[in-house]
């Protein structure tokens, strides 16, 4: 069965969900311990190219914060045989599509979407970033870069509103020195550190073709490609992976509060929870719990702070589900005029009747289907965000099991109002989260 007839099943509400899986075959490269998944998808003449880097700000020491989604723009601007700029650009030329990269706490990745007869192309260039990079980065290069990764950061973060707040909500919930302490995007002091000595060593170490999977989804011969794979990947030198990341994060145990004064129009009350990590027991649930609480205008928290009684101009609550520990969010902001006092006042009941009362089972179902609409809808992209190449990486990157679909939409299956409950009791503790509320100054 393919994924779109599943798709318009879950999306019409149906009891039993059809078994879905992506055909594929994962190998690892002999040579250098790079892994590879291949899976064949004839229905477009197009093939998704995706490498996963199992290196994020995980991987980060206290003090180098920045390096991970540094590289994210290093990797564009040119390597032995690609000139600077000259990656986006060829393939662009060619008829490439979603052509991108992005950074999370604990991978890195570059995709792009090629016609099938470009495929030799996008390997030849993500092997040449992949193993000479350091063939043309110099000082110039770190510091044109750097000033661009610092304007993003001015621009997204530290002068939006709302910005500061967020980052002040991350200090709370995780202590000093821990990988996810703090943005995606890194610190300012930490970028206007960074030597080139110190960029160079972070690649040697974490863009070793034996700490990263490559995936490649489409109209491909699985013969042919693994040529191509062979030529093009092969011949890179072996490096030894890094050691695996040992973390502990310590549990809050009693409220953790701030306020913090930004020139915004209206109050914002901000709560977060540390919750199991992605794909552990109680991810899904809380996934699902998110939904019932914020997940659009049929949401408990919407129903009684914005249409009940017009405290809120808007509200959401999210899981968003990473390798150490997850963060539960709820983002509850005023209206015009509304004392933030009396908005967290009722927030916090909408909270409590969750911990008091299972959710229906009605709410159970609406949220489940809205989650796999939008987890299997993406499927019907072999690449991209969140398409099946990046589906594919994703389950291989936290349980080493590319073919973890089917288990993953069971885990959904499995949630009921008593788990739901049980997470919300644990997770939704009053002294056990951070909270920052934004006022004006």
């Amino acid at each position: 069965m393919n994924a779109f007839a599943l798709f318009a099943v879950v999306g019409f509400g149906a009891v039993a969900t059809p078994r879905v899986d992506i055909p594929y075959e994962k190998y690892v490269l002999p040579e250098n311990g790079l892994e590879v998944i291949l899976s064949e998808d004839h229905s477009l003449p197009i093939v998704a190219v995706n490498i996963w880097y199992h290196a994020g700000p995980v991987n980060e020491a206290p003090g180098r914060t920045g390096f991970a989604h540094l590289f994210e723009h290093l990797m564009f601007k040119g390597s032995k045989d690609v000139g600077d700029g000259e990656h986006m650009k060829m393939l662009d030329a060619a008829g490439a599509s979603s052509l991108n990269g992005t950074t999370d706490f604990d991978r890195t990745n570059y995709f792009e979407t090629v016609p099938k007869n470009v495929l030799p192309v996008a390997l030849w260039a993500e092997s040449d970033r992949m193993g000479y990079l350091l063939d043309t980065l110099t000082q110039q290069k770190l510091d044109n870069q750097r000033d661009v990764v610092m304007n993003e950061r001015r621009q997204s973060f530290d002068n939006v509103p709302y910005g500061p707040s967020d980052e002040a909500l991350i200090h709370l919930l995780f202590p000093s020195g821990h990988p996810y302490y703090g943005n995606v995007i890194g610190s300012m002091q930490d970028l206007a550190a960074a030597t080139l000595d110190d960029v160079k060593e972070f690649y040697r170490r974490y863009y070793a073709p034996a700490n990263a999977t490559l995936a490649i989804v489409g109209d491909i011969d699985v013969a042919e490609t693994k040529a191509l794979v062979a030529k093009y990947f092969g011949t890179l030198a072996r490096r030894a992976p890094p050691d695996a990341v040992q973390v502990t994060t310590p549990p809050l145990t009693q409220e953790k509060r701030e306020v913090v004064k930004e020139p915004v129009q209206l109050p914002r009350i901000a709560m977060a929870w540390l919750s199991p990590a992605i794909f552990k027991p109680g991810d899904a649930d809380c996934d699902v719990l998110s939904f019932i609480l914020g997940g659009g205008r049929s949401s408990r928290l919407y129903q009684k702070l914005v249409y009940e009684l017009q405290l809120a101009q808007s509200v959401s609550a999210s899981q968003e589900s990473l390798g150490l520990v997850s963060v539960f969010r709820v983002v509850v902001t005023a209206r015009p005029g509304v004392d933030p006092k009396r908005l967290e006042a009722e927030t916090q009941k909408v909270l409590e009747a969750m911990r008091a009362t299972p959710p229906s089972a009605r709410e159970i179902e609406r949220a489940r289907n809205q989650l796999l609409t939008m987890k299997v809808g993406t499927l019907q992209m072999v690449g991209g965000f969140g398409g099946k190449a990046d589906t594919l990486n994703t389950y291989n990157q936290y349980i080493q099991d590319p073919g973890y679909l089917p288990k993953d939409i069971g885990r959904y299956e499995a949630v009921t109002p008593a788990s739901v409950q049980e997470m919300a009791r644990k997770v939704l503790a009053p002294d056990a989260r951070a909270v920052v509320v934004t006022v004006a100054p």
